[in-house]
């Protein structure tokens, strides 16, 4: 969250495009020194929410053009509005993949130099394990992973259940069929990635239906890319409805992906953009989730469990980008994600 003097230069800068230091110094309502200002100027261009042109005397500063995109709005006050108070992005923003997310990072370089550290700890975890047990922390996640993602779309297993189910292939009483046959295609799934690491890289349209396939295969689902419109419980965004287009969405947000140098980028951003585009009548999240880590693991990167994301913080943080195209709660969510799964299971 921004502090009231970060807050209360963005806000003079929304009004006052192309001010210099001076200007917003002198500009503002509140009283701080022209160093500080010039501190926060700093810090801000850091976070990627300001941006700036010229040298010395003649540098002038402006709101960046992804600010919209990573301006970290307050989830508990924006969900204090009801669904059809908020004003949102109703539509498909066709900008948003070829345009916005194209030329520009989404994590600041503080996030950055975390998450790297980070993967440095989980290689150097890892190098001190045997085979065997690098193979059991990763079975361990792996169904970690099939529990949350599944109980994020409303299944009821436990954890202990799903380990059972996983293992034993013992069900739950009480539980439906639909549910085991869920959590058994996620686990399909992730074990399909593990011992096909390059079948999604580069990332195209073809693999992402075929792991959607593994996932929602004997759910009475349909496995091709949606032809008609669907709602999505709890917004009023309406996601593209014409086949064409969603294949043309589905292959910009691959493109994106492909030419991203920044391994997390690239599986934030298969994490957010499959969910946003829906492309299938159902299970596009649960689908978005094993894409995003087969990301990491292609690259040697640390796979994510989300296991102790709350399922509906979750799903605010994914309604938040398709409202207003913001990042911020999700990447949050994701930085968090995996530092968890880095200090957990390896």
């Amino acid at each position: 969250m921004l502090n009231r003097k970060e807050s209360e230069i963005i806000s003079f800068l929304k009004n006052n495009p192309d001010s210099s230091s001076k200007d917003i110094h002198d500009g503002i309502t509140i009283s701080i020194s022209y160093a500080t200002v010039k501190r926060i100027l700093a810090q801000l261009i850091s976070e990627n929410l300001i941006s700036k042109n010229g040298q010395g005397k003649g540098t002038k500063y402006f709101i960046s053009v992804i600010y919209e995109l990573l301006d970290p709005i307050d989830p508990a006050r924006y969900y204090e509005k009801e669904i059809d108070e908020r004003q949102i992005r109703e539509s498909f923003n066709h900008d948003l993949i070829p345009s916005v997310l194209h030329f520009n990072d989404i994590f600041t370089r503080g996030e950055y130099a975390k998450l790297e550290d980070l993967q440095t700890t989980y290689r150097q975890n890892i190098s001190q394990l045997s085979g065997s047990a690098y193979r059991k922390e990763l079975e361990k996640l792996a169904i970690d992973l099939s529990w949350k993602s599944s109980q994020i779309e409303g299944n009821t297993y436990s954890l202990l259940e799903t380990e059972r189910l996983l293992k034993e292939k013992e069900t739950a009483a009480g539980k439906t069929k639909e549910e085991a046959i869920m959590l058994l295609n996620h686990k399909e799934a992730i074990d399909f990635i593990i011992e096909n690491p390059g079948y999604l890289s580069p990332l195209a349209v073809p693999g992402i239906e075929d792991i959607h396939r593994i996932l929602v295969k004997e759910l009475a689902i349909d496995f091709n890319l949606r032809n008609r419109r669907i709602g999505i419980t709890g917004t009023n965004y309406r996601p593209l409805d014409n086949v064409f287009q969603i294949r043309e969405a589905l292959a910009n947000m691959c493109d994106l992906v492909n030419r991203k140098e920044n391994v997390f980028e690239k599986a934030l951003l298969s994490l957010v953009l499959i969910s946003y585009i829906q492309p299938f009548m159902d299970g596009n999240k649960r689908t978005a989730r094993i894409v995003s880590n087969a990301v990491l693991i292609y690259n040697g990167y640390c796979p994510m469990s989300f296991r102790t994301v709350d399922s509906v913080e979750y799903k605010k943080a994914i309604l938040l980008f398709y409202e207003q195209n913001n990042i911020s709660y999700i990447k949050d969510i994701f930085i968090s994600q995996f530092e968890f799964s880095v200090r957990t299971y390896f």
